[in-house]
């Protein structure tokens, strides 16, 4: 009930945000469209989205969270001073470290988006000057947000899990501001102040955080740099992490520097566009779970409870699949009329909204898969591992490179988003053999009973909304009332069946239902 109700809370907030993302798509597709300059914008927004991903929402926590929970639990009684020192020792590192690292990257904008984007073609100057140009006004954001990583790390810790999960709403509302406000004729000026709104986005995520830290009475204080024993262990920690919490955004740079270099404009956004859908589930789901699993399984270990432990990762993986499995199909079956009713207008053609479609039922084949991924490396960075999960991340990026070179051309969009996949499906498959092989977690009698009726119960619901395709599809390229009306439709119609196929296969029952609220009551 306790993982249920904190990824309630986390999970709600990261999907107010992702859905202010979809609004804030379909604007940026209705002003931009897909083509010279959204493909501009979007490999300068890679980079940010990028960091983020490795640093914000992986390496950073996964390394100081288990830190900082030892130090709270400390059995010297100095408990949450502890913690904070820690802290503090941490930021006086990080911050200069960090300005030094931006000012690098300012000069060397131009080598850093040609590797983002392979140099988009060798006859396009143009396109890859703006690139650049939007590159260096993105930069900034990397520092503010690797701050709010660290303040949202203390509040999680904490359990004051809704308060970072809400900062990302701050960027997507920051940049569909930018876009109702600022958005012009020229595509290329839309693109520019959506760059600048990303760096403006990261100073209002900084300021929530620490009104909110101030709020729960922590005071970091900006001291001399000092590589403290502790702070010499969390630097040991956080490369490692890295790599191993950002394979998929890793494997996503690969797949857009090769779109951007072999395949015709416009298959950028097509994968981009895509990959926003995909983030949805994986946004509401995956981050949540690994939001709070983290602390959790640490807190359990740091009581040398490991049974507990093991409890809580087998019903994050149970949860996982309860959610992921319908929302995969779903994607699979449905990404026409989605995709239609999302972006299908204004500069977006029905032509775009069709490749776009393709690739995503390419990225959604690893939809499991992301999520899974996010459920299992707890297990490891509690344990203060973190150089497993970069070795499968480093064998999971060498095969997404090898398919995305055997599958881009004679698949086009939708050989890069595949390949991702597939790779992230590795990237599982070594992840769980090796827990398993440890001990460290092992499927339960209710899990193993679960999982093949909840995948049964996701196929039912599968062949019903294709057979809804046909009656929805009139309604996605109407007005916008009519388009998300027949897409929520649609959607909403999906979820009855397969709330109801959970049931009728076994995957739930009534008793179940009855315990559920007993123990709330």
């Amino acid at each position: 009930m306790n993982l249920v109700r904190a990824l309630g809370s986390v999970g709600g907030l990261t999907l107010a945000s992702r859905v202010l993302g979809l609004v804030r798509d379909s604007l940026f597709a209705t002003f931009v469209g897909a083509g010279f300059a959204s493909d501009a914008f979007l490999i300068a927004f890679r980079l940010p989205n990028m960091f983020r991903a490795l640093f914000a929402e992986g390496a950073f926590s996964a390394a100081f969270i288990p830190m900082f929970n030892r130090k709270v639990a400390s059995p010297d009684g100095r408990g949450l001073p502890d913690g904070i020192a820690f802290a503090e020792d941490a930021l006086s590192v990080l911050l200069p470290a960090l300005i030094v690292m931006i000012a690098i990257m300012e000069a060397a904008a131009w080598p850093i988006t040609w590797l983002l984007s392979g140099g988009f073609n060798a006859v396009n100057a143009e396109q890859f000057a703006f690139a650049v140009a939007l590159s260096r006004m993105t930069i900034p954001y990397l520092l503010l947000i690797s701050l709010v990583s660290l303040l949202g790390g203390i509040l999680n810790s904490l359990h004051k899990f809704w308060v970072n999960a809400a900062a990302p709403i701050l960027l997507n509302a920051t940049l569909i501001a930018a876009l109702l406000l600022f958005h012009a004729e020229a595509p290329m000026l839309t693109a520019r102040n959506q760059a600048i709104a990303v760096t403006v986005s990261g100073a209002l995520q900084l300021a929530w955080l620490a009104y909110a830290c101030r709020r729960s009475g922590i005071r970091l204080r900006i001291k001399r740099p000092r590589l403290s024993p502790d702070v010499k262990r969390l630097l040991k920690l956080i490369w490692p992490a890295a790599a191993g919490s950002g394979a998929v955004q890793i494997n996503l740079v690969v797949s857009t520097a090769l779109a951007a270099t072999l395949l015709p404009s416009g298959s950028v956004s097509y994968i981009y566009f895509a990959d926003r859908l995909n983030q949805l589930p994986l946004g509401l789901i995956g981050i949540g779970l690994g939001t709070v699993l983290l602390p959790t399984i640490s807190q359990a270990l740091g009581r040398g409870d490991e049974k507990g432990a093991m409890e809580t990762q087998n019903r994050g993986l149970e949860l996982a699949l309860f959610l992921t499995l319908p929302a995969t199909v779903a994607l699979i079956v449905c990404g026409v009329p989605i995709v239609g009713a999302l972006f299908r207008h204004g500069q977006f053609t029905a032509a775009d909204a069709a490749f776009t479609a393709q690739a995503l039922a390419a990225f959604s084949v690893g939809l499991p898969a992301y999520i899974v991924i996010k459920v299992l490396t707890p297990g490891y960075y509690a344990r203060a591992d973190t150089r497993t999960p970069v070795r499968y991340a480093t064998i999971a990026m060498a095969a997404n490179l090898v398919l995305n070179l055997v599958l881009i051309v004679p698949l086009q969009h939708v050989g890069p988003p595949l390949a991702t996949a597939l790779a992230s499906t590795l990237n599982v498959v070594l992840l769980y053999r090796t827990l398993r092989k440890r001990g460290q977690f092992v499927p339960d009698a209710q899990l193993k009973r679960r999982i093949w009726r909840l995948a049964l119960a996701a196929i039912i619901m599968g062949a019903v909304m294709w057979g809804l395709n046909g009656l929805f599809q009139p309604y996605v390229a109407g007005a916008a009332i009519e388009r998300w009306g027949a897409m929520l439709a649609l959607v909403g119609t999906g979820a009855v069946v397969y709330a109801a196929a959970t049931f009728a296969t076994g995957a739930f029952r009534v008793a179940d239902i009855r315990a559920l609220v007993r123990r709330r009551s």
